[in-house]
């Protein structure tokens, strides 16, 4: 994947002084993997492991490509002609496939997004795609819950969205405290499915249903 040339200021730095964020070059970002397997132990030039910098760049490219889509573009096209339909929209066990901002390690789940529409509907591959964009990029499972609320509710100006996430982390699982078989769940609500408990419980219903 090729790095774009967007220049930004890094996330989270209110000193002005700092240089704007440029993404490194495909060669850096491969020297950078060198380092890091010689700080490990291991020789960077050890047969074994000599092409293993062109390999994580490729899977960052796909692991992060996330950062190069749009979720306002995906969710555009939307219909109107939906008949009158006036009810849940709702999808289950959307894959997730994402990796913790603190150490970068994978977290691993699915996700259950609803939406109540108004006037207009999009195509429930869209729905997943929000999902995927978001979780393909440094993430912590609060934020990524909370930007894909507010991209659906921002795009469709549905009655009212909700999003339940489900997922382990491997940064728990594999290091500290090494506990396994342990999920996080977050969800958000918002509109008829924050103020109607009774919505909300059919929403619930349907995330258990087996």
């Amino acid at each position: 994947m090729d790095a774009p040339s967007r220049d930004r200021t890094p996330i989270g730095s209110d000193d002005s002084s700092l240089e704007p964020f440029k993404r490194p070059s495909r060669e850096e970002a491969m020297e950078a993997v060198r380092t890091l397997i010689a700080w490990a132990g291991d020789d960077p030039r050890r047969e074994g492991v000599i092409d293993t910098p062109k390999r994580v760049v490729d899977a960052y490219g796909e692991w992060f490509v996330g950062y190069t889509l749009d979720p306002a573009k995906e969710l555009s096209r939307t219909f109107e002609d939906v008949q009158g339909y006036d009810d849940i929209v709702m999808l289950r066990e959307i894959e997730v496939e994402s990796h913790c901002e603190h150490h970068m390690a994978p977290f691993l789940g699915k996700a259950y997004v609803a939406y109540m529409p108004t006037n207009r509907v999009v195509g429930i591959s869209k729905l997943a795609k929000v999902v995927e964009i978001f979780a393909r990029r440094l993430q912590t499972q609060e934020t990524m819950t909370q930007q894909i609320c507010d991209a659906i509710t921002d795009s469709l100006r549905p009655a009212g969205v909700a999003v339940l996430i489900d997922a382990a982390h491997q940064c728990m699982t594999t290091r500290g405290v090494h506990h396994r078989h342990v999920t996080t769940i977050t969800t958000q609500f918002t509109g008829v499915f924050k103020t109607d408990a009774t919505l909300r419980q059919r929403f619930l219903d349907f995330v258990n249903k087996r």
